[in-house]
């Protein structure tokens, strides 16, 4: 895994919906599930999300708390 990703997901910030400022590693796993069923957005955004809800589909959030600033 590259992990750029892993820092953009503890720093990049949700830029729209419900959770619109929320640091992505921090959105609700239900609101990702959603995603899920719904579909990704497309670019970097649509694959952090979709990195984000395997890593908490598979209970990895240890990997970003020591990168959270």
């Amino acid at each position: 895994m590259n992990p750029e990703i892993l820092e953009d997901l503890t720093s990049m910030r949700m830029p729209f919906g419900k959770y619109k400022g929320l640091i992505l590693c921090d959105l609700p796993e239900p609101y990702l599930v959603w995603f899920h069923n719904k579909g990704f957005p497309q670019g970097k955004l649509g694959m952090l999300l979709h990195t984000l809800y395997e890593i908490k589909l598979n209970g990895l959030e240890y990997l970003l708390k020591p990168l959270r600033k």
